[in-house]
């Protein structure tokens, strides 16, 4: 049996003092081996005489032991720097995710001691399908309201709408200090005008990156990070028992367009000292490898524009500033004007150049109404709409309702997005009108016209080992991708015990020994027509529920009180109950369904129209599920003669 060097230490070491000449044999063990039948080990023992050992080398074995076992410590160290925590450390943290958990969209989050609390975003997510004339939904704010004497501000990581979106609506609940880099602020400061809430903006405090500021019992510090938005943010929240880091959304992306690449180094630095909690983003923790970098896009423009004889006619996010500044540049490249259409888009644009963070000679741009001005292949046109939204520029423009711009047989249509979850019925139906109007779509079949600005699993893998938190929190995402960034941790070594999924209106309590959830707030979702930027009530959501799946049926009758009669035909109208066909049938069946219900009608429900109305809309209730098992809104108007 072969000596391990590890047992050849062993024994050079103990047989040191011994002479030259006495010869000994040595039992070695070697691994264990299970037995099947009855799970013992076996022990494999072989004897042969031991070489001669020059004493010249025992020094040289020695140190080599020494130095594994000191690596083997140091290893150790590197890798649980929050030992480093003071664990004696007396008080507690909660985090409270009051949206973003369980969805794509509206992240918002509380952050609290006993006498502070801050909040983490406010964001806006995406109605589905079925909640009729909603535009957008917010966060509810019960739980807000209840700690708001402890509130001492709105930290914002940047400035996409399912992280500032709902800004405006928390201001007119309540005011706090708003902290935030310049573009974010401007952003908001934008939404405060459209709301007419703009005196607000006095609550606005600007920061500066890897400069902490004192917020309550919180120092934070926002450290650069890279997104598909200008000027994002991760957050350092030095807490009285230790570190928090909150990535915030983010990529790492080596060779962004402005060059300013993420700051690993600082997250390594609070990596070192010790890190209590890790909240990072989860939104792509299904995606392997690397997400690519926001530049190989702008070689994807390169082809597009190089072969288009036509218009140029680009949509993407209006807060996506870099992927329309490529394609700007792109534009100016191969002698196109530019024309800005669509609102908020405009606004971004502005923004990001009144303030420096992208730099375009301004008489490359052309109004609207300059287009026809010049040749098609002299133009491009940047545009909202990448979501297929039915009041967006790009949407009017292919059902020829724009004022400016109809598309048409020649124009190459780049949509520079992925559809969000839920929007892509909308989005083909965009593809389809463009392209019956002669149009070419490059959308996704183009691999590199969209990348995202999400961490894939090797990013977020660089997250935690640089990071090398206890405890680890998988935010912003389905609870699916909560799960699968949590088997993405566990990859990389961290304790199971040590990571924890949670959902909306969880209350989680941090403290260095141990984390645990101890109570669940009241949560939800706000719906918000955006037109008129006000609330629409949960029972008129509701109630358009209702009448599109089950339908109306009205009726109108005259009824002779005295001789408990009906004058007259009843007037019966329905929406979604019945073929137009069949409307006279129908009709003539609530008429005989009335008298039936007169005939035998205590007389009590004559006392008042209430009474005799919320009867016969029973009545009629029961009968309609019988013929078409549905439950249809019911409004029974009878006139007592």
């Amino acid at each position: 049996m072969e000596i391990t060097k590890n047992n050849e230490i062993n024994q050079i070491l103990n047989n040191q003092n011994q002479t030259d000449k006495q010869n000994s044999k040595n039992s070695l063990t070697e691994k264990t081996n299970t037995n099947n039948s009855n799970n013992q080990d076996k022990k494999i023992r072989n004897s042969k005489p031991q070489k001669k050992l020059d004493p010249k080398n025992f020094v040289w074995f020695k140190d080599l032991n020494k130095a594994f076992n000191e690596n083997e410590k140091i290893h150790q160290a590197r890798l649980t720097t929050y030992n480093k925590i003071n664990e004696n450390t007396k008080g507690w943290v909660r985090f409270t995710p009051l949206g973003g958990l369980d969805e794509i969209g509206g992240n918002c989050a509380v952050l609290e001691t006993e006498n502070s609390a801050i909040i983490i975003d406010c964001g806006m997510s995406f109605p589905s399908e079925d909640m009729h004339g909603v535009d957008i939904l917010i966060p509810d704010f019960s739980y807000l309201k209840e700690i708001r004497h402890k509130i001492k501000g709105l930290i914002i990581t940047h400035g996409h709408e399912d992280h500032i979106g709902a800004v405006p609506y928390l201001f007119k609940e309540m005011q706090v200090p708003i902290y935030g880099t310049s573009l974010p602020l401007a952003m908001i400061e934008n939404k405060f005008k459209e709301h007419k809430i703009l005196q607000y903006k006095s609550y606005f405090r600007s920061v500066k990156k890897r400069h902490p500021i004192q917020i309550g019992d919180f120092k934070v510090e926002w450290i650069h990070m890279t997104h598909s938005i200008i000027d994002s943010s991760s957050l350092a929240i030095q807490t009285p028992i230790g570190t928090i880091i909150h990535t915030g959304d983010f990529k790492i992306d080596h060779t962004p367009i402005d060059g300013y690449a993420p700051d690993l180094h600082r997250l390594a630095y609070y990596g070192e000292k010790g890190v209590l909690a890790l909240f990072s983003d989860s939104t792509n923790s299904y995606k392997p490898g690397v997400t690519p970098s926001e530049s190989v896009v702008g070689k994807t423009f390169d082809d597009l524009f190089l072969k288009s004889k036509g218009r140029v006619i680009m949509s993407t996010f209006s807060s996506n500033i870099h992927r329309v500044y490529q394609a700007i540049e792109r534009g100016i490249k191969h002698g196109r004007k530019v024309c800005i259409i669509g609102r908020s888009m405009e606004q971004n644009l502005n923004v990001a150049m009144d303030l420096g963070y992208i730099k375009l000679p301004r008489d490359i741009f052309i109004d609207p109404y300059e287009i026809g001005k010049y040749q098609d292949h002299e133009i491009l046109i940047i545009t909202t709409g990448s979501q297929g939204e039915s009041m967006s520029a790009l949407y009017r423009m292919a059902i020829d309702e724009h004022r400016h711009v109809k598309i048409k047989e020649g124009d190459q249509i780049v949509i520079s997005a992925k559809a969000i979850p839920g929007n892509e019925p909308t989005v083909s139906q965009l593809i389809n009108f463009l392209m019956k109007k002669g149009a070419k779509v490059a959308y996704q079949q183009f691999s590199e016209i969209h990348v995202s600005g999400h961490a894939s699993q090797e990013e977020q893998k660089l997250m935690l080992r640089l990071v090398k938190p206890k405890y680890f929190f998988p935010v912003h995402g389905e609870y699916n991708h909560l799960m699968k960034h949590r088997e993405t941790a566990l990859s990389t070594g961290m304790d199971e015990n040590n990571i924890f999924v949670m959902e909306d209106g969880e209350q989680w309590e941090i403290t260095p020994k141990r984390v645990r959830k101890v109570k669940s707030v009241k949560t939800g979702k706000i719906y918000i027509d955006n037109q008129i930027n006000e609330q629409i009530e949960d029972d008129i959501v509701l109630d358009r529920q209702k009448l599109a799946s089950d339908g109306i049926i009205m009726i109108v009758a005259q009824v002779d009180k005295q001789n408990k009669k009906l004058i007259n035909r009843p007037r019966v109208t329905t929406y979604g109950i019945i073929a137009d066909k069949e409307d006279k049938a129908f009709a003539k069946e609530m008429e005989e369904i009335l008298i039936n219900y007169i005939n035998h009608a205590k007389d009590y429900v004559y006392e008042k129209n209430r009474i005799f109305e919320n009867e016969l809309r029973n009545v009629i209730r029961k009968h309609v599920f019988r013929k078409t098992k549905k439950y249809p809104t019911i409004v029974p108007v009878v006139y007592f003669m």
